[in-house]
């Protein structure tokens, strides 16, 4: 008989072990009614069938479909005998579970329960296709209350409305925080009355999957505080649930806190049909597309124009004879909603008062932010908006040299003076990690003493990376507001726009912690814990903490929503938690944002931005999480399989972070021996965590490079599209659009490579055969070293001997062609032992994607070994024909007389000041 227990280890979480619980239930059913009557084997299966049905039990207790009452309604056809008919009922809530098929028509429920069989059914009733959800009651009721509250509800519902809902009952705190871990279904909360605490139903089987339930205590409080306490977690691990309150407590009596905690507080003689009104009500609202609905009315409605934009409704297009297939190949809805208009419904993006101005307030609940703005040219425009609205010339930046090539453009504009921060090399696999707080904190501290820490503003970082490293976001702000409690923090978090819906994920997100860290340093508690930490610091150390009555809570968030969300291309959004934004900054913002927002923004991009946020307040934490399963599926196939680990390696934690950043010590998420590790204390502790979402596939053992891998085998023969490359690796990434499907599909595709691979090693010669060893040797053991920014020559310098670069200056410099001169890269070392090379553009090699040398910075030997050892066809700035362009040496002596005399006239200003 086939082994069907399940180890909790070997699953990510607890729908992926759902999923496999009801396949293996489907069979083991199955292979019951093959067994003969009465022999030994139906006996086994029976026994097999049983155990499996009671230890789904433990879980389904926490859902509406299947629930508790179907997988005991099984149970009790297993008892009468009713093999056939059970294995027909495993196989039916089986493919309705898999194919979501329940959740497109609730129907489906209520038929199931009055014995109707759902293959059967066709459509919603009246043609109405419905949203279904379901709503968690936290009450210590009977199983009799229980099936009348149940039945009331149903009878409210309408078969013509546009939601429906299913009830889920549970009685304890704990078993209430479970069921919001488990079940992505639940959109509301109502919590009546005073519940208890403790959870009696906790099975081995879920428990790996609720730790960070079981690591909460509040089992001293008393039972009346419970219900609250639960509202305020909620808004913290799943913010955009609905949550109601029914007590009796007077209003008198209830806390602010609980006030504010619930969107709805009832009390007991209120009508349940109130309630449910109001659960319909609250789900209503937050479907609204204010934005997207206003165009798709506009849409509708017959006009002239006689404006710009002959594209518009079309006209330009379906009359067309030569291009009209560009029009039916995107359909007409899109040439109708394509307009100039800002009336008649529609907004300014540059200045909204209606539809545009609701859409972006919704964004701004749904990301945790104070304000949020949408941006139509992407996040390369966002970046450059919050630099140039935040900080003007002459003010310091600290930034991280490997960030996105548009913050440097941006510091051109600015005419900031940046401090370039360097990451970690990893130089085995040709990329970049991400900064060590301790080195930030260094040169911080080198300003201060400089005198010149008045002059900076804003740390600028990227998070996470291209290859999925995420700082410790709290411990980097409290660190460094504990040195300048009015520091400015901008994080690009162009590839982590998905984070904020999902709670381990979301605690490493600028807005989550902008608002942890402003209620945190108001809090009476904080300035009791500040003041025994100052009295704790010794005479040469500097406080870790900051000081309350200083700090101010500025943080910045540029986010490339297309990129992991559903958004069209370009689709991006600023989000700003700021404290002092009306008082300091609006204006500024405001002139920056309407500098380089177009006056023509695409609306189709930002009715997909309006869209994409209710798509994420609804289904946002079940995709996220589905996301991430899909990588850990990714990453255990590979590791596992003997075919594909012959030639690839998923690289994980301990490949991409030293040791002294892992304080959980978690050095890989998964091993075929023991399954899965858990992530959430690295999550929580850690100074860097590895994103799963991205998977790098190290492939030196192929012999292959990853710019050949991505184009000859992974585009050219399979059509796969992959995010980057370096010498030796390519980069996977999944998304809330990756299927199990594509996953397979990739799997499939690498066997393919693996076996043709295989064949291609065998027919080589011996001379073959040499070349290729030599190629695999070169992939996997010679690696070119990665160099740190050098620094800025002095002629470009601040302050001679402190950090910090005019850039803006050097960049300016070279658009006069008699400042400058080309020289070959294989001439630069020779020239470099009589003269120094000064750059005088951005050198940016793809990969890595980001400058290895900027206007005014120094080339060092380290920069010239690396781009001789590069292997790339695309760098930009740079000539293969003509060379590096660097600056002529008497322009350098020039700008060093006339930097000289700045300096002095500087300091007389200072002086005199």
């Amino acid at each position: 008989m086939p082994d069907n227990k399940i180890a909790s280890s070997h699953h990510y979480n607890i729908a992926q072990l759902r999923v496999e619980f009801w396949n293996n239930l489907k069979s083991e059913s199955t292979r019951l009614v093959a067994s003969h009557r009465g022999s030994a084997q139906e006996k086994d299966h029976k026994q097999e069938v049983r155990r499996m049905l009671k230890e789904i039990e433990g879980v389904e207790c926490y859902f509406a479909f299947p629930g508790l009452a179907r997988t005991t309604a099984l149970s009790q056809m297993l008892e009468r005998q009713e093999h056939t008919a059970l294995s027909n009922k495993i196989a039916e809530i089986t493919k309705n579970l898999v194919s979501d098929r329940y959740r497109s028509n609730p129907d489906f429920l209520e038929d199931d329960e009055q014995g109707v069989d759902l293959t059967e059914k066709g459509e919603a009733q009246d043609g109405v296709k419905k949203n279904y959800f379901e709503v968690l009651f936290l009450e210590d009721i009977s199983v009799q209350e229980e099936s009348r509250l149940k039945n009331d509800l149903r009878e409210m519902q309408k078969s013509n409305e546009q939601f429906g809902y299913g009830i889920v009952v549970q009685r304890t705190f704990e078993d209430a925080m479970i069921a919001l871990l488990f079940n992505s279904n639940i959109q509301a909360v109502v919590i009546r009355y005073a519940p208890q605490y403790h959870s009696k139903k906790i099975t081995p089987l879920i428990k790996p999957f609720i730790q960070n339930v079981l690591k909460l205590d509040f089992s001293d409080v008393q039972q009346s505080e419970l219900g609250p306490i639960l509202g305020m977690l909620i808004k913290k691990f799943r913010p955009e649930i609905d949550t109601y309150y029914v007590t009796d407590t007077s209003l008198n009596n209830l806390k602010d806190s609980t006030l504010k905690s619930f969107r709805r507080i009832f009390y007991r003689t209120e009508d349940l049909q109130e309630l449910h009104l109001t659960i319909l009500r609250g789900i209503s609202e937050r479907y609204e597309t204010p934005f997207f609905s206003a165009l798709k009315e506009y849409s509708k409605k017959p006009t002239g124009v006689f404006h710009a934009m002959p594209i518009s409704r079309g006209n330009s297009i379906f009359k067309s004879r030569w291009i009209s297939d560009f029009g039916n190949f995107y359909g007409r809805n899109m040439f109708l909603a394509e307009t100039s208009s800002t009336t008649g419904g529609l907004d300014s993006l540059l200045q909204p008062t209606g539809s545009l101005k609701k859409a972006q307030k919704m964004a701004s609940d749904a990301y945790g932010s104070q304000n949020t703005f949408f941006v139509t040219n992407g996040t390369s425009t966002a970046n450059k908006i919050v630099v140039q609205a935040l900080v003007k010339p002459g003010d310091v930046i600290l930034i991280d040299r490997d960030c996105h090539k548009s913050h440097h453009y941006g510091l051109v504009l600015a005419g900031a003076y940046p401090v370039y921060l360097d990451s970690y090399p990893i130089e085995e696999y040709s990329m970049y990690g991400a900064v060590p707080l301790e080195q930030i904190k260094e040169k911080l501290l080198k300003l201060k003493e400089a005198g010149r820490l008045d002059l900076v503003k804003m740390l600028l970082l990227t998070n996470c990376t291209f290859d999925g490293l995420v700082y410790n976001v709290e411990k980097v702000m409290q660190e460094i507001l504990a040195i300048k409690p009015d520091m400015i923090f901008l994080w690009d978090e162009a590839w982590f726009a998905f984070a904020g819906f999902t709670y381990n994920y979301k605690q490493r997100t600028g807005m989550f912690v902008a608002q942890k860290l402003y209620e945190k340093y108001r809090s009476n508690s904080y300035r009791e814990e500040y003041a025994d930490h100052i009295k704790s610091v010794k005479k040469d150390e500097l406080p870790r903490m900051p000081n309350p009555d200083e700090v101010r809570i500025r943080v910045y968030s540029t986010q490339s929503t297309h990129k992991t969300l559903s958004s069209f291309r370009q689709g991006s959004m600023i989000h700003i938690w700021d404290e002092d934004f009306r008082r300091k900054s609006e204006n500024t913002f405001m002139e920056a944002y309407m500098t380089h927002t177009s006056t023509s923004p695409n609306y189709q991009m930002l009715a997909s931005l309006d869209a994409g946020r209710r798509q994420v307040q609804f289904e946002g934490y079940e995709l996220v999480e589905k996301s991430i399963e899909m990588a850990m599926v990714l990453r255990a196939k590979i590791n596992d399989h003997p075919r594909l680990n012959k030639y690839f390696d998923v690289l994980t934690v301990s490949d991409f972070i030293p040791k002294e950043y892992r304080e959980s010590g978690l050095s890989e998420y998964y091993t075929q021996k023991e399954g899965w590790n858990r992530m959430e204390t690295a999550w929580e502790k850690d100074e860097f965590v590895l994103d799963p979402t991205k998977i790098t596939l190290h492939i030196g053992r192929t012999g292959v490079d990853g710019d050949t891998f991505k184009n000859k085998y992974l585009m050219d023969k399979f059509n796969i599209q992959i995010n980057k490359t370096s010498r030796n690796t390519v980069l996977f990434m999944t998304n809330i659009g990756t299927t199990r499907g594509s996953v397979t599909y990739l799997t499939n595709a690498l066997l393919k490579i693996a076996d043709e691979l295989d064949k291609e090693f065998l027919s080589l010669s011996q001379k073959e055969n040499k070349i290729r060893q030599e190629r695999i040797h070169s992939l996997t053991k010679d690696f070119p070293p990665l160099p740190d920014f050098s620094f800025f020559h002095h002629s470009f310098q601040a302050v001679p001997g402190v950090p910090g670069g005019n850039i803006r200056e050097a960049f300016f410099l070279a658009y006069n062609e008699d400042n400058y001169e080309y020289l070959p890269i294989n001439q630069c070392l020779a020239a470099m032992e009589n003269r120094t090379l000064v750059a005088s553009s951005f050198i940016i090699p793809y990969p890595p994607g980001f400058p290895v040398l900027v206007p005014g910075q120094v080339v060092s030997d380290e920069i010239i070994r690396f781009l001789l050892a590069l292997d790339v066809s695309e760098i930009h700035g740079y000539r293969a024909d003509l060379g590096l362009r660097l600056f002529k040496d008497n322009v350098l002596n020039r700008q060093k007389t006339v930097t000289s005399m700045g300096s002095m006239g500087n300091a007389k200003k200072k002086l005199i000041k």
